[in-house]
């Protein structure tokens, strides 16, 4: 079983004995306890078990208990922190004083006692020592006797609680770069520096000649490969799509085709041990190669010198990026198309908050309605009518995507792992097309996969990118897929490369410059590709952004879901502006 990080509930108290302490002990640790039955309750780490909390022995009333607590939380592997208080507290004697764990301060809106002062104190008190912290204030005054956690409450501890433990899942963890750069994409320029000061990860590479070593070493699980072929062989290679878009001097034979699906099959299962081990290799007295890369997110170059001459990696990251192949159901594993570790850290961010597999595209085409209409005669409807963005890339996306899968409403969806079943599955691998590579692009071969998004599930399209002098930046765009007419969607579609797997996107749009209509969203994107997510999930991204010091420069979440640390409204009264100037001012944490 994995290791996850834990959250640690801090029950803090007036330390004032001989009455005052002893009349809110049992108040205090009702209230951690709610806290961290919500939280248990409600999330769930990436392999579908619940985030655990970690309660403080006794509650914190003076500086010896507070260090005491933090000895605990260092023993139990925490890696954030709540602190819960019903009453006024010693601030600077009970705050969590560790810099690396993100932290939030609930204070009890009630009149009984001044849970409320503690919480302005101690923000303070964090605000001027520079480690911020988030606070989290009922709108409503609750009685002294009522242990219940108000709606309000709840959302914000959840919020940052999603957050937090996305931060503390990635320290210490690889990205592991299997090739290099691909094509000049700058995203592909993997930069160590903001993989190590603001996510407290490390770099790994590996030359791709490795996986040709692997395969012709035998260095894979041979068992293990021939499950993988007879699924392969029920589930995708009978869904194979004629060869239309080679011309017949391009076109590889069958028996070369074959050879090229047991090729990239091989690929798969070495890939996913290249990222993180493999026991069964050790068996086979392999052991270096057993290790793996602790890698919690990869990317593979594959384009050119790759895929000039092998075939590309298409089979290989779309298996990997799904929630299920040959050994059944799992969590999706994250790696990015052409190596571009910026969009990959944007897939990582919202797959550690939603448990989800991502979808990678270009962000390839807006089409206005005038240009539709031109195009096929026909006018775009529905919440398309104002024009959409062509989500688009070369099959390496997750066959999640599909939006086969049906929730309780029979709306698409696409769940995590743990709440999918063989069916759902099924669903995704008989909608996806396997077609032969375009050699043209791919001159090695391959196979690339095909499917067309189901409209009508709200997702989030994300964005990180590096800014020279400035650091990294997200920008978001909430908004959903939509169904178009058949007939615009196959014309529109035959113009890039009807081959590949298509999602058409509409932001939603608000009063923000960005968003004041479609062309807009597409005209401030700030590179190639982006991570598409399923939920509308800015909100749980601008917070995980606060915690990790990366200003979102591009959004349309409504300004009374954002919820970054306190420490912000120092900073000036314009919301985006403040977080450019807090995250400038602190700097990373891992610096």
């Amino acid at each position: 079983m994995k290791q996850y990080p834990k959250i640690g509930i801090r029950p803090t108290i007036d330390g004032r004995q001989g009455g005052v302490r002893e009349s809110l002990e049992e108040k205090t640790m009702n209230l951690a306890h709610a806290v961290a039955n919500l939280i248990s309750t409600n999330l769930k780490n990436g392999d579908g078990s619940p985030v655990e909390c970690v309660i403080a022995d006794s509650t914190i009333g003076r500086v010896a208990e507070s260090a005491a607590c933090a000895e605990k939380f260092e023993r139990e592997g925490v890696g954030a922190t709540i602190t819960v208080t019903s009453c006024w507290c010693y601030g600077a004697e009970t705050m969590d004083m560790n810099p690396h764990w993100p932290k939030a301060v609930w204070g009890f809106n009630g009149t009984e006692r001044p849970g409320a002062v503690y919480l302005a104190a101690v923000l303070a008190a964090h605000a001027q020592k520079g480690l911020p912290a988030f606070g989290i204030y009922g709108h409503d005054v609750q009685d002294l006797s009522d242990d219940t956690i108000p709606a309000d409450v709840a959302e914000k501890i959840l919020r940052f609680a999603r957050a937090a433990q996305a931060a503390a899942t990635m320290r210490g963890k690889a990205y592991l770069s299997m090739g290099s750069s691909s094509m000049g994409i700058a995203g592909s320029i993997v930069n160590p520096d903001f993989f190590q000061e603001y996510l407290g990860m490390r770099n790994e590479s590996v030359d791709l000649t490795e996986i040709i070593r692997r395969m012709t070493e035998g260095i894979y699980d041979h068992e293990e490969y021939e499950k993988a072929m007879t699924w392969t062989r029920e589930h995708c290679m009978v869904n194979e799509g004629e060869d239309f878009k080679n011309r017949p001097e391009k076109r590889k034979t069958r028996e070369e085709k074959d050879a090229d699906w047991e090729f990239i099959v091989k690929m798969t299962i070495i890939m996913r041990d290249l990222m993180q081990g493999n026991p069964k290799l050790r068996e086979m007295g392999f052991k270096e190669e057993a290790l793996g890369h602790n890698a919690i997110a990869a990317g593979f170059q594959g384009q050119r010198q790759w895929t000039d001459f092998y075939p590309n990696g298409d089979y290989p990251e779309a298996l990997l990026n799904t929630s299920f192949d040959w050994n059944g159901l799992r969590e999706a594993y994250v790696v990015a198309t052409e190596n571009d570790a910026c969009n990959g850290v944007a897939m990582l961010f919202a797959h550690l908050l939603t448990g989800r597999a991502q979808i990678f595209s270009d962000v390839r085409t807006y089409w206005s309605p005038e240009a539709v209409k031109r195009v096929t005669g026909k006018e775009l409807t529905g919440r398309a009518a104002n024009g959409i963005i062509h989500l688009i890339n070369s099959g390496a996306t997750t066959l999640d995507g599909t939006g086969q899968v049906c929730d309780e409403q029979g709306n698409p969806t696409m769940k995590p792992f743990w709440e999918l079943t063989p069916e759902d599955a099924d669903k995704c691998l008989k909608a996806t097309t396997w077609y032969p590579a375009d050699r043209d692009y791919f001159r090695g071969g391959g196979f690339s996969s095909n499917f067309l998004t189901r409209g009508g599930m709200p997702v989030t399209m994300i964005r990180l990118n590096l800014v020279k002098g400035l650091g990294p930046v997200l920008q978001l765009a909430e908004g959903w897929t939509v169904d178009i007419d058949p007939e615009i969607h196959e014309k529109l579609n035959m113009r890039t490369d009807p081959t590949w797997p298509t999602t058409w996107f509409v932001p939603r749009l608000c009063d923000k410059a960005p968003f004041k209509d479609v062309y807009s969203v597409m005209n401030n994107w700030g590179a190639n590709h982006g991570a598409i997510s399923y939920g509308h999930i800015g909100a749980d991204l601008i917070t995980l952004c606060s915690i990790l010091r990366i200003p979102v420069c591009m959004h349309n979440v409504e300004d009374d879901k954002i919820f970054r640390p306190a420490a912000w409204n120092a900073f000036g009264m314009d919301k985006e502006g403040a977080d450019y100037r807090a995250c400038q001012n602190y700097g990373p944490i891992y610096k």
